[in-house]
């Protein structure tokens, strides 16, 4: 399998093929975190192929230190715009509902204005702290559920854990994250 660097040099120098390599080798890998979110095979499809375009298009300029991350960050970004059309066209949920309510009780959300895009800038920047700050396999069990919004049976099968202690650990790390916000001024 083609490392990373080449890929992105493939990009770089505009050729297509690059795609191919970038299919085969993060196909399973974005389709996960798009179904998770959107809850619907042919959704998360979408998402994956339009993922796949919007490397090519940003990539030059960018040049990203990690393909893997950056092709599942914009996956993950067009799955939670695909979600957020979907409820609005209709009220109904999936799993992926859950996955929010349980954030809901630590974070909230402001306005679109200059403030609240710094509010979000720093508080982003105190949750990544706060996650570096735990032991390594919780942090590990809070990333698998909030960022790749993974099943609890998911986690519980991939850690080797109940899903019951899956779901009281990450209750706990919610608990710690409220409380470490809040000692930074942030009213949650």
């Amino acid at each position: 399998m083609m490392d990373d660097r080449n890929i992105v040099k493939m990009l770089w120098n505009r050729d297509e093929s690059a795609i191919g390599i970038i299919s085969d080798k993060y196909a399973k890998y974005c389709n996960a975190i798009a179904r998770n979110i959107t809850g619907n095979k042919e959704d998360a499809e979408e998402c994956v192929n339009e993922a796949y375009q919007k490397v090519w298009q940003s990539v030059p300029p960018n040049k990203p230190p990690s393909l893997k991350n950056y092709i599942g960050k914009i996956t993950r970004n067009l799955a939670f715009n695909m979600y957020a059309r979907s409820c609005s066209e209709k009220r109904g949920g999936n799993s992926f509902d859950s996955v929010l309510d349980e954030l809901e009780e630590c974070l909230h959300s402001s306005g679109d204005d200059t403030e609240s895009e710094f509010y979000k800038k720093e508080l982003i920047k105190e949750i990544n702290d706060f996650l570096w700050s735990l032991p390594s396999d919780k942090r590990k069990l809070f990333v698998s559920r909030y960022w790749y919004a993974d099943s609890m049976k998911d986690i519980s099968l991939r850690y080797g854990i109940s899903e019951n202690n899956a779901a009281v650990s990450l209750q706990r790390i919610r608990t710690k994250l409220r409380k470490y916000l809040n000692e930074r001024g942030y009213n949650i």
